[in-house]
């Protein structure tokens, strides 16, 4: 990825996106030939000189200052993800490249433990690019056996938005699968020479419809909880509340946990649905040869 033309796409994506009445600027009288704010007038916001901040915007400023950096996502009025994306395009180093293909991320043996403890929800590890580090039993029947696949191919992104069943399967896919994107788009500014997150980025260009629109938007976000549906062909519909934790000692590995309201018919579903499934993957048992 090109980190300077990602800092000026980001940066104008970002203030075409606010209004001046938005920003708190009075009107000018200036026609306007592109929507949201012109660079003059994130300059002024921010604190900065146009020059300045223009050469931010084409990546030609160097290191910013903390102090800029902050009063630029004040300006720029930034969530939390996107100041982290912004701090991610201009002051923390780049990762440098690597030769040859990257070292597969291993989940700790404390971790799978406790995937296997939760056998009541849905669980599992996302590792770098949302790929799918390990998952427990109702993970793989509520989403997909990602067990099943070929280990390159156990990933969230991939499966959001390639898979066909996901689309009916996952409850309002369009806004998951765009969030979906959205962090794809964070962690490209965190690794711009992550040769598999390109390459990964490059399928979905290719094979997803929607995939280019979205990640063109340049919005980017880190999950950390929120609500979520799915349409079981066995159980029917399941609502969850799902809880995103970053893995102690290992900043790049992420647990999710889809929790349910107890005695819910979420939890209900939950139960009948294990029940079946460990009862089909159950190795028969033949009565022993008469004498």
């Amino acid at each position: 990825m090109d980190r300077s033309r990602e800092t000026a796409d980001f940066l104008r994506s970002r203030r075409a996106g606010l209004t001046p009445d938005e920003a708190g600027l009075p009107e000018d009288g200036r026609t306007r030939r592109v929507p949201g704010l012109r660079r003059d007038e994130v300059a002024r916001l921010a604190g900065v000189s146009t020059e300045y901040y223009t050469r931010l915007e084409q990546g030609r400023a160097g290191n910013p200052s903390p102090e800029v950096l902050e009063a630029l996502a004040r300006a720029l009025h930034l969530d939390e993800s996107e100041r982290e994306h912004l701090t991610d395009l201009l002051a923390r180093p780049a990762t440098p490249a690597r030769r040859g293909p990257a070292s597969p991320q291993r989940v700790r043996p404390g971790l799978h433990l406790m995937l296997q403890t939760l056998s009541h929800v849905p669980a599992f590890v996302l590792g770098r690019r949302t790929d799918v580090l390990a998952s427990n039993h109702l993970a793989r029947e509520v989403l997909t056996d990602f067990d099943a696949l070929p280990a390159p191919r156990r990933n969230l992104a991939r499966y959001y938005l390639l898979d066909p069943l996901a689309r009916d399967r996952v409850g309002d896919w369009e806004r998951i699968a765009a969030e979906t994107v959205a962090m794809l788009r964070l962690e490209a500014g965190r690794h711009p020479h992550d040769r598999q997150l390109a390459d990964l980025v490059g399928e979905l260009t290719l094979k997803s419809p929607e995939f280019t629109t979205w990640w063109n938007d340049h919005r980017v976000l880190r999950r950390t909880h929120g609500a979520k549906t799915y349409h079981h062909p066995l159980v029917g519909e399941l609502h969850f509340s799902y809880e995103s934790f970053q893995a102690p000692g290992d900043s790049e590995q992420t647990l999710c946990v889809y929790n349910v309201e107890p005695a819910s018919d979420t939890a209900q579903a939950l139960q009948l649905l294990t029940s079946w499934t460990t009862a089909a993957e159950a190795p028969s048992v033949q009565a022993p040869n008469s004498p």
